[in-house]
């Protein structure tokens, strides 16, 4: 068994309170509302904690179009999220798994940084060359992004 890890540190110039408020505390509506352009839906099947499966649908002009995942825990104390992507489809052809882990800690007055970890076993028990595993890291780092222009340019809509 061989495991690929991809590690990811962004800074992003925004509160780590408000980051977390929009991007990672559950609430859909308000993350869909800061992704504007870039998701077209989000359906959550559960009741939004540990177990629920959520399925974003992403813009026509993104790389993937559908991205599916499950949540396994999320702290808002010390602030991480852990999901795992559910595999299915053409994804099951080359991933066992992919698990992701998020923290938001506190980088100055109004910054953060964002620490991300992204864990995954591929079918065929090699790892992903170097390009694909950036790839798998901007692909979330995409949404962190579209979250913090979005804060940047809306400074005091949920605050």
């Amino acid at each position: 068994m061989v495991v690929g890890k991809v590690t990811l540190e962004y800074p992003v110039a925004v509160s780590v309170e408000l980051l977390w408020k929009v991007a990672f505390s559950g609430n859909v509506s308000i993350f869909t509302k800061a992704c504007v352009g870039m998701i077209d839906a989000i359906e959550v099947e559960g009741d939004g904690g540990p177990g629920s499966v959520t399925t974003m649908k992403l813009n026509p002009v993104s790389d993937t179009k559908v991205f599916k995942t499950r949540l396994l825990s999320r702290d808002a104390a010390a602030r991480v999220v852990k999901s795992e992507m559910v595999v299915e489809g053409e994804l099951a052809g080359k991933f066992k798994s992919q698990v992701s882990e998020v923290k938001v800690v506190p980088a100055g007055e109004g910054a953060c940084a964002v620490h991300m970890t992204v864990v995954y076993e591929r079918v065929d028990g090699t790892l992903l060359p170097p390009e694909e595993e950036a790839r798998i890291g901007q692909g979330y780092l995409g949404l962190i992004k579209k979250v913090e222009e979005y804060l940047v340019a809306h400074p005091s809509e949920f605050a």
